[in-house]
């Protein structure tokens, strides 16, 4: 497997939670990175992405000012902070690997994915 993504439970509405996804491999190209989520019955959507070099982000409106991606390239893992979280926010979340120069914003741009990490917002 070569993206892990952990960290997903279940939190109280207003709560955090802190996602990671860890690349196995060392060699593995993660020049842009980004994060999709599915919530039942409905299609997978962006949420953020990262471009490695720079730490650069972007994010999904619904999540903008709550969520923020990062990286640390000595672990070769990437982090989401999820705050202020919303039962809208309940979905399983996917890690995965972005081929730039294609649309961080759809899912066809990336081709490797992991296995999904579930998130569970009570109100």
């Amino acid at each position: 497997v070569q993206l892990q993504a952990s960290g997903g439970g279940l939190v109280q509405a207003g709560g955090s939670l802190r996602l990671s996804c860890a690349v196995a491999e060392p060699t593995f190209n993660t020049a842009v990175m980004g994060w999709f989520r599915q919530a039942p019955g409905k299609e997978r959507e962006f949420v953020a992405s990262i471009v490695w070099r720079d730490a650069k982000t972007r994010y999904a409106d619904s999540v903008k000012g709550r969520f923020t991606l990062s990286r640390s390239p000595a672990k070769n893992t990437m982090y989401l902070q999820m705050n202020t979280l919303k039962p809208e926010d309940t979905a399983v979340y996917f890690c995965a690997r972005n081929l730039p120069p294609l649309d961080v914003a759809r899912m066809s741009s990336y081709d490797v994915w992991g296995q999904g990490t579930q998130v569970t917002v009570s109100s």
